[in-house]
């Protein structure tokens, strides 16, 4: 039995096609999925997805997001999906660095959205930065 895996990010399909298990970085912590899993839905956090495809394990940086487990299927909706060679560490520093000012300038006219935007940004770039440095070769 296939189990079978859609990555999903506002900007693309990143990935469809039946592989053998999933690593998700779960608000909870790592979550294992593998063919007849139960039924979940569970909220993602920024880390790193790794799933076994033809025999070879793909790992990816992903964004905050939801998945959706059936016993047949996993869905993943994240804001970022990053392969090793996609990741600029520079260019992540320095959106970290810009959100970090800006929230330490936070006056009253930023809205708890705009907080929440910047935190984003810097929890997303730091996964980034991570995954790069992990699996740098």
């Amino acid at each position: 039995m296939a189990l079978h895996l859609d990555i999903v990010t506002p900007e693309k399909k990143v990935f469809s096609a039946p592989v053998d298990n999933v690593y998700l970085p779960g608000a909870d912590g790592e979550i294992g999925v593998l063919p007849a899993h139960a039924g979940l839905v569970t909220a993602l956090k920024p880390g790193e997805l790794r799933y076994l495809h033809n025999g070879q394990v793909v790992t990816l940086a992903v964004g905050s997001g939801f998945a959706e487990v059936t016993q047949t299927k996993v869905v993943v909706l994240t804001d970022m999906a990053l392969g090793e060679a996609e990741i600029d560490e520079q260019t992540a520093e320095a959106a970290i660095k810009r959100a970090e000012e800006k929230l330490a300038n936070v006056d009253h006219s930023m809205d708890a959205e705009e907080v929440a935007y910047l935190q984003g940004i810097i929890s997303r770039s730091a996964a980034a930065i991570h995954f790069k440095r992990k699996h740098r070769g």
